[in-house]
């Protein structure tokens, strides 16, 4: 039986998956993640007031440049040449947090969830370092891939 782990080889060593043999097709991954904080925190956000300045403005660009960088952060992703990466931050006051939502495309032989998940990641982490010196509580959840299309397994959506 082949092993389903696909990162690794028949004597279990880790290894770049081997794509060469994969049609290019139109791959899209959606993922999204929230951070959670302080009501006064997210006040400062949505104010622009924030010492460091505009919060989610530069956690945007943090996002974005970590889809394209994922390959460097990941030993095992392909670099891949991604032909957009959208990034949308959705706030609720109610809740006290900020959810972001990645979308990472490219047309080529291997998928983008990790760049998608990627840019999440790096957003989050971001809105934290430019808070944290007035909210040193701020925490993540539910960091996850919402769907992926494109490739030999078709389109998948998270129940």
């Amino acid at each position: 039986m082949s092993n389903p782990l696909t990162h690794f080889d028949g004597r279990g060593q880790a290894h770049m998956v081997d794509v060469a043999d994969k049609g290019e097709t139109h791959r899209i991954a959606r993922a999204a993640g929230t951070v959670f904080m302080q009501p006064a925190t997210l006040a400062l956000i949505e104010s622009g007031d924030a010492r460091k300045g505009d919060v989610l403005g530069v956690a945007r660009i943090a996002a974005i440049q970590a889809a394209k960088r994922t390959s460097d952060l990941i030993p095992l992703c392909h670099p891949i040449p991604l032909t957009r990466v959208g990034v949308e931050f959705s706030i609720d006051r109610a809740r006290a947090c900020i959810t972001c939502e990645a979308t990472a495309e490219t047309v080529g032989r291997t998928g983008v969830e990790m760049e998608a998940l990627t840019a999440v990641s790096v957003g989050l982490l971001t809105i934290y370092d430019m808070c944290k010196a007035v909210d040193r509580g701020i925490y993540f959840e539910n960091i996850r891939l919402l769907e992926k299309a494109g490739g030999k397994s078709g389109h998948w959506r998270a129940s």
